[in-house]
């Protein structure tokens, strides 16, 4: 019966260790977003989005909602959250000597201010962002990889944006 109860754990692991998978769950922290939203986000190819999501409802680690065409995702319970959060703050204990991890504990102690995303518009603060970038001596956050690659190719266009 344990053995049972390893083997589940690291099932669930295991649809955890992807980078991408765990920004999914990242961007869903808190609230729900469309397959299209997410796939802008992130600049992944439909079918590379389509597995890792795939993944993560198998394990039930998000949950979907049809309205219409579009599906809807969100992380199935606030847990995971929690847990991912818990699991950076190891690391960035384990790496306290690293110049990054000594940015990393600033930002996560950061609540405030609220800022929004340059390129999608998504809320962030500089805790729930997945990356920062400075540009002309601004910091600008962004909800995952893909709208941060946009807007290092072209930042005059989603700086006039805002």
């Amino acid at each position: 019966m344990y053995y049972k109860v390893f083997q589940l754990h690291a099932d669930l692991l295991k649809a955890l260790s992807h980078p991408k998978r765990l920004e999914i769950i990242h961007l869903l922290r808190d609230s729900e977003l469309s397959v299209t939203q997410i796939q802008e986000m992130l600049d992944l190819p439909q079918s590379n989005l389509s597995q890792h999501l795939m993944v993560l409802r198998n394990a039930k680690v998000v949950k979907t909602r049809k309205d219409g065409k579009q599906v809807y995702y969100a992380v199935a319970h606030k847990n995971f959250i929690k847990a991912s959060d818990l699991v950076r703050q190891v690391l960035v204990e384990k790496y306290k000597n690293d110049p990054l991890a000594d940015e990393f504990i600033l930002k996560m102690s950061e609540l405030v201010p609220l800022a929004q995303d340059p390129v999608c518009g998504m809320r962030v603060s500089p805790k729930t962002a997945s990356y920062a970038n400075k540009h002309k001596g601004q910091e600008y956050y962004f909800c995952a990889a893909g709208c941060l690659d946009k807007f290092k190719a072209e930042p005059e266009k989603y700086i006039d944006k805002q």
